[in-house]
C-alpha cells in the first residue's frame, strides 16, 4: 500500500464531519489562498511517512468513541486528493472495520483520481472558495471551475456533501455573488447541510513564520452579523438549508 506525507493527526475532532473524529491531516497543497491558516500544510513531499495500515490502527484505538458519536474517520489537508491512492487505501481498511470515512477536499481534483477514493467514502467535505472563477483565481490561485464540476459529479453520484465557504468580508460576501452561489447549490440533490465559515485571523501568524506577506491583513475577521446578512440573502434566494437549521 501506498505511504502517505502527513501533517499531523487530530483524534478527538468535533468540526470535520459528523460525531467525534479522527482528522489526519495530509502534507500538501497546490492553492494558495489568501486567508489560508495552514500554510505550513503547503510543500509536497515533506511531514512524517505513515502507512495506511499504521493509520486505522490508530484509529482503532478510538472506536468505541468514534462509534458512540456517530463519528468515524475524516482525511484533510492541504488537499488529500494528491496523496489519491494513499487516502483510498486508508478508506478501503476503514470500511473494512466498519467506520465512517469523510474526506475533506478543496474540489481543486482530478476527478479520475477522486472516483477511486469516492469508491469507499461515505461523506464528502467540499469547500467552495469563491461562486466566481475569475474571483477565485485571485484568492487562491486558481478558478472555482473545478470545484463547482466536482459538486456536479457528487451529485450525479449521490454521495452525501457538506458545502462550505468561508466568508470573507468585502472579499467573499458580494450579494450578487451569494445569490449566484444559492442558485447553483439549488440544482443538487445531495447536499445534507451548507456552512458559512466566518473569516479569522489565526493562522497569520505561520505567514510571518515563513517570512511571507499576509495580505488580507487589512481585512476584518467576519462576525455573526456579516453571517446571519449572508443568510438572508440565501433565504431571499430560496435557499436554507444551512448547517444550523438541521432538523
Amino acid at each position: 500500500m501506498k505511504l502517505g506525507n502527513i501533517h499531523s493527526i487530530e483524534t478527538f475532532g468535533t468540526v470535520d464531519g459528523p460525531g467525534i473524529r479522527y482528522v489526519l491531516f495530509l502534507q500538501g497543497c497546490i492553492l494558495r489562498c489568501r486567508y489560508c491558516h495552514n500554510r505550513d500544510t503547503w510543500e509536497i513531499g515533506a511531514g512524517k511517512m505513515i502507512s495506511p495500515e499504521e493509520v486505522i490502527k490508530d484509529v482503532l484505538r478510538y472506536k468505541a468513541y468514534y462509534s458512540a458519536s456517530g463519528g468515524g474517520i475524516t482525511i484533510s489537508g492541504g488537499e488529500p486528493t494528491i496523496q489519491a491512492e494513499f487516502v483510498r487505501d486508508v478508506f478501503k481498511l476503514a470500511k473494512q472495520n466498519n467506520i465512517h470515512t469523510c474526506l475533506d477536499t478543496s474540489g481543486l481534483v482530478d476527478i479520475k483520481k477522486i472516483d477511486m477514493i469516492l469508491e469507499y467514502t461515505d461523506l464528502v467535505l467540499l469547500d467552495v472558495k469563491h461562486i466566481s472563477p475569475e474571483k477565485s483565481k485571485w484568492l487562491t490561485g486558481y478558478s472555482s471551475e473545478a470545484a463547482l464540476k466536482l459538486a456536479l459529479h457528487l451529485n450525479e453520484k449521490n454521495i452525501p456533501v457538506w458545502i462550505r465557504h468561508v466568508l470573507v468580508p468585502t472579499i467573499t460576501d458580494d450579494k450578487s455573488d451569494l445569490r449566484d452561489m444559492a442558485e447553483f447549490l439549488k440544482q443538487l440533490d445531495n447536499v445534507e447541510r451548507f456552512e458559512f465559515l466566518p473569516y479569522h485571523e489565526m493562522g497569520k501568524y505561520k505567514w510571518k513564520e515563513f517570512d511571507e506577506e499576509y495580505s488580507l491583513s487589512d481585512i476584518r475577521p467576519a462576525n455573526e452579523q456579516d453571517v446571519q446578512n449572508a443568510k438572508n440573502i440565501f433565504i431571499e434566494a430560496g435557499y436554507d438549508n444551512f448547517a444550523d437549521s438541521r432538523k
